[in-house]
């Protein structure tokens, strides 16, 4: 199977190949220019492959939660390769992505995954990985505030994401039952890639006007609104 994957969501900019199982993959520590980097990083991609976008049978994005800017500029572009060359999208949880990525990583099989949501909240997630070495949600992502975490049952869980070094108090909840921590690391479009090809052969695609961003917040824009009339 051949699909293209990228990731806008955080100060990372990557997209990568899933070739028949191999995987090429761009990556970038680009805070604020995915915009401008991620159509090259995908050119770049496919020259290397020798391959154009019409051979490609899927893509994949990761959906958010994460940046709201980040997470548009992704599933913008992927939506407009998806009409252009008339292929089926598959939208990967974010907070999933990370999830794998610390799988393949750190080796570890049970996951915590946070990202910053700004406002004083995080976006977590619950992870397990699978018998085909796979991450899969034990509970739907959220957002909400730090304190109102509430953390699963048993230890060996492993922290992952900006929310564990942002707000101190997960590390508080969650003492006792932590294998370890990295929360310094970024989503990387070899993982999206990596679960977007599990999930289209189990029949997750979309067509490209469904590829949409997740923000988790819904009323986002009425608290920017409300941050506005305050100043």
């Amino acid at each position: 199977m051949k699909l293209l994957a990228i990731d806008t969501s955080e100060n990372g900019c990557t997209a990568a190949l899933h070739i028949d199982g191999e995987v090429l993959e761009r990556f970038e520590l680009a805070p604020r220019k995915h915009t401008d980097l991620i159509i090259p990083m995908i050119d770049e991609l496919m020259s290397d492959s020798g391959l154009s976008v019409v051979q490609l049978d899927a893509l994949a994005y990761g959906r958010g939660p994460g940046s709201f800017t980040g997470i548009r500029v992704g599933a913008g572009v992927i939506q407009g390769i998806a009409i252009a060359a008339d292929l089926p999208v598959v939208a990967v949880s974010t907070l999933r992505a990370l999830a794998q990525g610390a799988y393949r990583q750190h080796s570890v099989g049970k996951v915590l995954p946070a990202f910053d949501a700004r406002m004083q909240e995080v976006y977590w997630g619950v992870y397990e990985i699978d018998s085909d070495n796979i991450m899969q949600s034990l509970e739907n992502d959220i957002v909400t505030a730090p304190a109102n975490v509430e953390l699963p049952e048993g230890d060996d869980w492993f922290a992952v994401g900006s929310g564990w070094a942002e707000y101190p108090v997960l590390m508080d909840l969650a003492k006792g039952k932590l294998s370890g921590t990295d929360d310094r690391a970024l989503v990387h479009a070899g993982d999206v890639a990596e679960l977007a090809v599990v999930d289209f052969q189990q029949g997750n695609a979309l067509p490209a006007e469904q590829a949409v961003p997740v923000y988790l917040r819904d009323n986002v824009a009425k608290k920017k609104k409300e941050q506005k009339a305050s100043v």
